[in-house]
């Protein structure tokens, strides 16, 4: 089984345990958390049931002023029930407002003869994104995209649906609402699957040996779950039998849209005594309900010849009590002294972060207080970290934090000791291109610079000529001479030398609107473009042995060398988790795979390459990557390795694999990003891990000298911040993101100093140059190309 391809098709899942970010400059006031979502199903309702028969809105209604647009993408679906799936789209293109396209993969699936007509999943929770009403709530991906007003994960679909194709017999397949008696409305089924992906789920939890119940991700549909003496769902502590009593007993729905829409009544929930994986709390009641005409769409059974083709007001009202921020809680208790408080050094500034007390829920804590310790300032927040500025460089300082609610406040707990240090001085390069993805380089004796643009979807290079950077677009923005108008803004990279008598300098990058992968060469005078491989017919097997073009996503990330035996490219096949490589043999490409596809001669069936680095020195080629194991169930790695594939020829057949560092070197995960670096005939290597103690939080830098015997070193990075990509490393130092600024380990002394105190901005890159007697780091710093000065 490919690792990328696990997903968990159960009803709710545990979550990530990470540190959210708060008031910080706006650019890194938040760092979003994910969690996988679970499934909620439509059953058939028992023989005899009641039903309730309703009228479809006029046609013209249904199109003229659509709210969004929803794009469906059928997988597997029959032709002659596809329409039936539109209809229900349109009607809620036409009902739910929201200024990101909302898409749907519906998939033909056998999901047996349980009952269950069909299925729905909103993909992903998506937590503390800019946008959110509440930062203590998990938003399903539809509803979190139209509050953020942009998509936060352009790689998967906002809502899944799967329809049950055991049973697909018994489906009523006309948009005219005539269902006859004994047959299932497709339309009405897919439009209740399509309101759960909306956000009409909670994310309750039940283990029916020990009669506990679990909330690890509150959904704001759990925030609005009201027990009968006015607390909320979400408050109660999680896993508890508390928590296990309340999703088996009467709940109802508190949001004021919600309750005007019922006539000034709480719309009671669906929740049976015997919890039903899947569909309890997740629903209307169905007593309550079931006779209450087109509001009646989301109660758990569909009873044959029941057609549904409006929302209900009530769903619309429950929908948009979905995106207000929900009242506070009634708080039980004090809180308890808040968890993990440490600081991280700042330039005049520091980072204070913490974690909640751990009756952080039943206490309903309203807000925090950082206090300068010696100092009589003090800052509220309602959220970790906290951005204390205006302090001096070089001077000592803590901070002490406490916990409020309505009834009191907590005991404090004090951090770690931190002393501000000045950052290195920069200068932008490009003040329009964020350059999340970099390479740098030499050609033709000037210093070259690579990198995307994001807004404007685009490949560009500054070459420094004299004192100044030139700028030019390489790809992107042209259909002259073999280049495209895709989007050419993803990884990138780049390597220089002589194919045969000609030098030239070559780009390998996505295209991230074809997912191929293409090529750009220059000679010193023009530009050449090609695509190298995607373009093919058809995903080609990972058994065929003779390797020719794919139509695999292959956009996501590559790395390249010059030999003399050519021009080689490695790069990831997205959709099936394996490394691939070509070699420019003349004027075509001759194909290969490199790893991920065998257990045997020292390679892995893990999911490899996510992120890769080459470099060639004479004939020799080193290819260090990453490779998940094993992941947990919301997809998080819990075994990974670094890989490095090194020969010295061009032949697939003379690739020699090994392991670098591995989950059985006190190591849980290793592979978050990995640089590469020559110093003579010396190759270094460096990535970052995650260890048994912080996973799945990263905390360990590692690295090594390739020609050494001696294995991986590793060190922490506590006083700056769990260390992450992007990294880069020389013979000296290691450049690597620190809680979102830059910070430079130097291997010689093991000190750790601020290379920026500004936010990163989701960059994926960086380099470190030389150019004018002086070394440098270069970097996509708050959203423009910046370059470091080192000392």
């Amino acid at each position: 089984m490919r690792v990328r391809t696990f997903f968990p098709i159960i009803s709710l899942l545990a979550g990530l345990v990470l540190v959210p970010v708060a008031n910080m400059p706006t650019a890194e006031a938040l760092t979003m958390r994910t969690a996988v979502a679970g499934w909620v199903n439509t059953y058939a309702a028992p023989a005899n049931s009641p039903t309730v028969k309703t009228a479809r809105p006029g046609p013209a209604s249904a199109h003229l002023d659509a709210a969004s647009t929803i794009k469906l993408n059928f997988i597997g679906v029959p032709a002659e029930y596809q329409p039936a799936l539109q209809a229900a789209a349109d009607i809620w293109a036409a009902n739910y407002p929201s200024a990101v396209p909302i898409n749907i993969d519906a998939k033909w699936v056998r999901l047996g003869t349980s009952g269950i007509l069909a299925s729905a999943t909103p993909v992903k929770f998506f937590n503390s994104f800019a946008g959110a009403p509440d930062r203590n709530i998990w938003y399903p991906s539809a509803l979190a995209n139209a509050l953020a007003g942009k998509d936060l994960d352009p790689a998967n679909p906002e809502i899944s649906i799967r329809v049950n194709s055991t049973v697909a017999s018994i489906f009523y397949l006309g948009t005219d609402g005539n269902c006859p008696s004994g047959e299932y409305d497709l339309e009405s089924i897919i439009l209740h699957e399509m309101g759960h992906g909306l956000g009409f789920l909670s994310n309750s939890g039940y283990d029916p040996f020990y009669k506990y119940g679990t909330i690890d991700q509150p959904t704001p549909f759990d925030a609005y779950a009201q027990l009968p003496d006015g607390r909320r769902l979400m408050d109660i502590p999680s896993p508890s039998l508390e928590l296990g009593t309340a999703i088996t007993r009467p709940l109802v729905w508190s949001g004021l849209n919600g309750i005007k829409a019922n006539n000034g009544i709480k719309p009671a929930l669906y929740t049976p005594a015997i919890y039903e994986n899947g569909s309890s709390v997740s629903h209307l009641d169905e007593t309550t309900f079931s006779g209450s005409g087109a509001n009646a769409l989301m109660t758990p059974n569909l009873a044959a010849g029941e057609v549904f083709h409006d929302p209900g007001s009530l769903l619309l009202a429950m929908l948009q009590d979905m995106r207000e921020k929900p009242p506070a809680g009634v708080p039980s208790g004090v809180p308890a002294t808040p968890r993990n408080v440490r600081a991280l050094v700042g330039d005049q500034s520091a980072i204070v972060l913490f974690d909640p007390p751990t009756n952080a829920r039943t206490s309903q804590v309203s807000s925090y207080t950082v206090k300068i310790n010696g100092t009589s300032r003090s800052i509220d927040t309602t959220s970790s970290p906290v951005l204390v500025t205006n302090l001096k460089n070089e001077q000592v300082y803590s901070f002490t934090v406490v916990a409020k609610n309505d009834l009191g406040v907590s005991e404090a707990s004090s951090t770690n000791a931190v002393v501000p240090q000045a950052s290195a001085p920069s200068v932008v390069i490009d003040p329009i291109a964020d350059a999340k993805y970099l390479a740098t380089g030499t050609f033709n004796k000037q210093t070259f610079i690579v990198y995307s643009d994001s807004l404007h979807h685009d490949i560009r290079m500054a070459t420094l000529v004299g004192t100044k950077w030139v700028k030019t677009i390489v790809d992107g923005n042209s259909l002259v001479n073999g280049k495209t108008t895709n989007d050419v803004s993803g990884s990138l990279s780049v390597c220089t030398g002589k194919v045969g008598t000609k030098e030239a300098l070559h780009i390998f990058y996505g295209d991230l609107t074809n997912k191929d992968l293409r090529h750009a060469a220059f000679d010193g005078k023009r530009w050449s473009y090609e695509v190298v491989d995607g373009n093919g017919s058809k995903i080609q097997p990972v058994e065929d042995p003779v390797r020719t073009t794919t139509a695999s996503d292959v956009s996501t990330s590559s790395a390249c060398v010059v030999t003399p035996a050519g021009l080689q490219v490695f790069y990831r096949d997205e959709s099936q988790g394996i490394l691939l490589g070509a070699v420019k043999d003349g004027q075509s490409w001759r194909y290969e795979i490199i790893d991920g596809d065998r257990d045997t001669d020292g390679r892995t069936t893990g999911d490899v390459a996510f992120h890769m680095n080459a470099i060639a020195i004479g004939t020799k080629v080193f290819l260090v990557y990453d490779s998940i194991v094993a992941v947990d169930q919301n997809k998080n790695p819990t075994r990974g390795e670094m890989r490095m594939a090194t020969r010295s020829s061009a032949y697939p057949e003379d690739w020699t694999h090994s392991v670098l560092d591995t989950s059985n070197s006190g190591i849980a995960v290793a592979g978050y990003g990995v640089a590469l670096s020559q110093s003579g005939r010396n190759v270094y290597a460096s990535w970052i891990a995650s260890s048994g103690t912080s996973y799945p939080a990263t905390d360990q830098l590692r690295w090594k000298n390739l020609a050494s015997t001696i294995g991986a070193t590793g060190t922490t990075t506590e006083l700056f911040g769990d260390p992450n990509g992007p990294i880069s490393i020389d013979a000296n130092r290691i450049l690597f993101s620190c809680k979102l600024r830059l910070c430079e380990f130097n291997k010689n002394d093991r000190t750790i100093r601020l290379v920026s105190g500004k936010t990163l901005n989701g960059s994926a890159e960086s380099s470190l140059i030389t150019f004018g007697g002086a070394r440098y780091v270069v970097i996509g710093s708050g959203g423009r190309l910046t370059l470091f000065k080192l000392i």
